[in-house]
This record gives C-alpha cells, sequence and structure tokens, in this order.
C-alpha cells in the first residue's frame, strides 16, 4: 500500500488495513504532539484511495475485518469522501465489521446529526476521540482546540448516532502543577463522555515540540512515574462510565492494565496500588515508545 510518512494508530488497530485517506491533522497544533508536523494537511484524491482500496482487495480481500481510516483526524473530510469510500469498501471486502477513525470532538461538531447517522449507516461505527484532558486550563495550554464542554457534546452527537466512542486521557498532560486537578476532571469528563472504550496513554516530552521548549524553560514538570501512577489511580477511582473496556495497553505507559469499568473497577484500582508499593514491576524505560 502507499503511505506518506510514519502512519499511527489505535493498539486497538494493530489487526486492521490502514487507509491513508488523509495526510496529516487537520488541527496539528497539540503542544505535546510531533505524529504529524512533517505534514502539510490535505485529503487525499479520492481516485488514490479508493484503488488503494482496490489494491488491499485484490492482496487480502477474504481476510479484511477492520479497516482503520488514517491520518490523524479523518473525519474532517466531507462526505462526498466518506460515501464512496464506505461503500467501496463494504462492496470490496466481504467480511469487514468495522471501520474507524481519530476525530477531533470539533470534527463531530462540524458534521449534522443526519450526516453522523448517514456516516454510521454506511459503515463508520467507532470514532476515537482524545481530549487528553478533563480541565480546560490544561487543554487550553496544551492547545487542543476544544474544551470540556465541546468534547461532551461530540459524544453525545456520536452516540446518537449510534457510533461507538473510545476516549484516550494523557497521564501527565497537566504537569506537576495540575496533576490531581487533571486527574479528577478527566474522570468527570469520562463519566460524560460515558464511552464504550477508555484508555490512557502516557505524555512523553518529545524534542523539538513546543511542549519540550516549556520543560526546557520549567514552565512545564512532567509528574515523576509514582505522580502519573496517582494519576491514572485517581481516572480509575473517580470515572463512572456506564461500561467501558479499559486499557493502558499502549506502548507510552509504565504500567499495562485491562478490564472493564465499573465490574474491574477494584481489581485495576489494586493494581495500581501494588505498582506504587513496588510489588507490581513496571514496563523498563527502555520497553515504552511512542
Amino acid at each position: 500500500m502507499r503511505y506518506e510518512g510514519n502512519v499511527f494508530r489505535p493498539p486497538s488497530e494493530a489487526h486492521s488495513y490502514i487507509l491513508q485517506a488523509t495526510i496529516g491533522c487537520s488541527h496539528n497544533h497539540c503542544t505535546y504532539c510531533d505524529m504529524y508536523r512533517d505534514k502539510t494537511f490535505r485529503v487525499r484524491d479520492l481516485a488514490e484511495t479508493l484503488e488503494d482500496l482496490h489494491l488491499a482487495a485484490a492482496a487480502a480481500r477474504d481476510r479484511v475485518e477492520t479497516i482503520f481510516v488514517a491520518d490523524g483526524d479523518a473525519l474532517v473530510m466531507p462526505l462526498d469522501h466518506w460515501l464512496p469510500l464506505l461503500d467501496t469498501a463494504r462492496r470490496l471486502f466481504p467480511r469487514l465489521r468495522r471501520v474507524s477513525c481519530y476525530a477531533m470532538a470539533r470534527n463531530v461538531l462540524a458534521k449534522s446529526d443526519a450526516e453522523l447517522v448517514r456516516l454510521r449507516g454506511e459503515g463508520l461505527t467507532r470514532l476515537y476521540l482524545g481530549p487528553e484532558s478533563g480541565d480546560d486550563a490544561t487543554l487550553k495550554r496544551i492547545a487542543k482546540g476544544g474544551t470540556f464542554a465541546d468534547h461532551v457534546e461530540a459524544a453525545r452527537r456520536a452516540h446518537g448516532a449510534a457510533m461507538e466512542t473510545s476516549v484516550i486521557a494523557l497521564l501527565g498532560a497537566g504537569g506537576v502543577e495540575r496533576s490531581a486537578v487533571h486527574a479528577e476532571k478527566t474522570a468527570a469528563l469520562v463519566t460524560a463522555m460515558d464511552p464504550a472504550y477508555f484508555a490512557a496513554l502516557t505524555l512523553t516530552v518529545i524534542p523539538g515540540t513546543p511542549q519540550a521548549r516549556l520543560a526546557e524553560t520549567g514552565r512545564f514538570v512532567l509528574p515523576d512515574v509514582a505522580g502519573l501512577l496517582r494519576e491514572l489511580r485517581t481516572m480509575i477511582d473517580l470515572a463512572r462510565p456506564t461500561d467501558a473496556v479499559f486499557r493502558t495497553n499502549h506502548a507510552s505507559n509504565y504500567l499495562p492494565l485491562g478490564g472493564r469499568i465499573p465490574r474491574d473497577r477494584a481489581a485495576i484500582v489494586a493494581a495500581i496500588d501494588g505498582a506504587l508499593e513496588g510489588r507490581i514491576a513496571l514496563r523498563p524505560e527502555w520497553a515504552r515508545g511512542l
């Protein structure tokens, strides 16, 4: 397949066919992120995208069950790109059961209710939303491009279209200064968004990013490992989704965990406590990544 630059996808899409229908991220201002800084955002030519689907079908028609549409916030595409893409995917892959993509809150809010329902009906079934924090001050500092209220409304509208949502929180996003409030308000946001899936990643200060420049001048201090684990503990202890699959299986995390909230809340909190007390080993630095 043809890909421009590095291609990123959630851990749960490890076995998916990755279709790069957009290049880069339409926002591309988050202070901590360098995933798309080497790209100028554009929607790929539709003919090229459809050609890639045909190439994938020729190679693996009966093996493709899930498709992840890249890059950073592919929901931004207009319907005249999405609908031919989804229609072609359904026709080419008889075992296809899920199409998903990353989305920002503003991508969801820019679509009408009818458009979201149409996309869901044509096969776009899951959105990965990364608010990172429920703390509006932190959201502003990391230039996320949305507020607590924006993310709640985006989730409400996605749910109204019967789309699954996967919500991503970023441990350490508030720095040492706002660590506790970041954790508490993120738990409140997860409760309000009520996703089917909830994942936590850990902020990595990447050289060359605005976050790194803030760290170099002392204006941002990342919590230590114990502080990051305490944030995670607070989020799990306080979040009240109806029934969410929870994971910290991303390579950035020090403590890989999994379960369902609320069913496994006590066991997950106990595991975090075990790590804080040194009874459960953490992922070593050399094994962590983006």
